[in-house]
């Protein structure tokens, strides 16, 4: 009867039940700490867009041409990005420069709206898409009483 007993007892143990709790829960956790990782990266990824989009406007809005404005403000906002360690899959920059066309005395402003695909497929986790597009817009005024180029 003893021996009955002993081996009842092994039936109903729970010796090795930590290391199913274990392959049950750490799938789970492996993927919100993956969700954690995504989430962050799109969130300081749209942070640094921000400052880059203020960047591009701020020089767009020093220019005295549109010509001018324009290039100086794709070059600021891919010379930000590029400081601020982001790399687009896709990105593009749309400059609005119809505030340096008004007179001088009136205020104009300087629009500059940043596009970036920021890369997620990295991260391997399921539902996550493989990238994520962020945009920025920011603007910037120009002097009013800066003398206007042609």
């Amino acid at each position: 009867m003893r021996d009955t007993a002993g081996w009842v007892h092994r039936l109903r143990s729970d010796e090795g039940s930590a290391a199913i709790e274990a392959a049950i829960i750490l799938p789970a956790l492996i993927m919100f700490l993956c969700m954690a990782i995504a989430g962050g990266r799109i969130v300081t990824s749209g942070a640094k867009i921000d400052s880059a989009a203020e960047d591009a406007a701020r020089e767009a809005s020093i220019h005295r041409t549109a010509a001018a404005a324009q290039s100086a403000a794709r070059s600021a906002a891919a010379d930000s990005l590029s400081d601020q360690g982001i790399t687009c899959a896709s990105a593009n920059v749309d400059i609005d420069t119809g505030g340096l066309s008004v007179p001088v005395g009136q205020v104009g402003t300087v629009t500059v709206t940043v596009t970036c695909t920021v890369n997620l497929s990295d991260l391997l986790l399921p539902g996550v898409p493989g990238a994520k597009t962020l945009t920025s817009t920011a603007t910037s005024v120009v002097d009013q009483y800066r003398q206007r180029g042609e």
